[in-house]
């Protein structure tokens, strides 16, 4: 069962992926049905996993599923790796579970929004790149989740777009996020040197 772990972010990608090179040819059922659903899997899948972590638990309450070595440079490597612990397993279920309500809600009160197929593939990138970062087995897994965060964060304050407001204020948004980025991205610098 555990190793399902890889799908749970996988199927929120995959609505995105699906969303953004064919969304605009879709019905909003079929939007909604692709943008809801994917994460609707992944919290099932989420939930069995534990149900089946507390019931059967790993040695040491902790499980790293390897999918493959992203690169291996001079004896560091940066692996594809997802980890399971009691404290990521809380924050998947958040993620995936409050996603999914929100997704759900969503539907109907998007329904009558220019760029629905755009604003579910905003939502779902949201989700996987959320699950990305509490799942990530290193910290260069964990900051490409932290900066895709902070990317739907921008897209979807700015979703509104030709509302001057709402373009001011995604862009002070990604100027804040870029401060934050930069001082993640010393503490894992500084992280990486001791």
């Amino acid at each position: 069962m555990l190793d399902w772990l890889w799908i749970i972010p996988a199927l929120p990608f995959a609505g995105f992926l699906i969303l953004v090179v064919i969304g605009s040819r879709l019905s909003k059922q079929g939007i909604a049905l692709i943008g809801v659903g994917s994460i609707g899997l992944s919290a099932v899948i989420t939930i069995l996993i534990a149900w089946f972590f507390v019931t059967n638990p790993p040695p040491d309450y902790q499980y790293t599923q390897y999918l493959w070595s992203w690169w291996s440079v001079s004896g560091f490597s940066a692996g594809i790796a997802f980890y399971l612990d009691p404290l990521s397993l809380i924050f998947m279920l958040v993620i995936t579970v409050v996603g999914f309500l929100i997704h759900v809600y969503s539907t109907e009160y998007m329904a009558d929004e220019e760029g629905y197929s755009r604003f579910f593939a905003y939502m779902n990138l949201f989700i996987g790149a959320m699950l990305t970062l509490v799942m990530g087995d290193n910290l260069l897994l964990l900051y490409l989740g932290w900066e895709g965060v902070g990317l739907c964060s921008y897209l979807l304050i700015g979703f509104w777009y030709k509302d001057p407001a709402n373009g001011y204020a995604a862009r002070k948004a990604f100027v804040v996020t870029r401060v934050g980025d930069t001082a993640m991205a010393v503490g894992l610098f500084i992280l990486n040197t001791k």
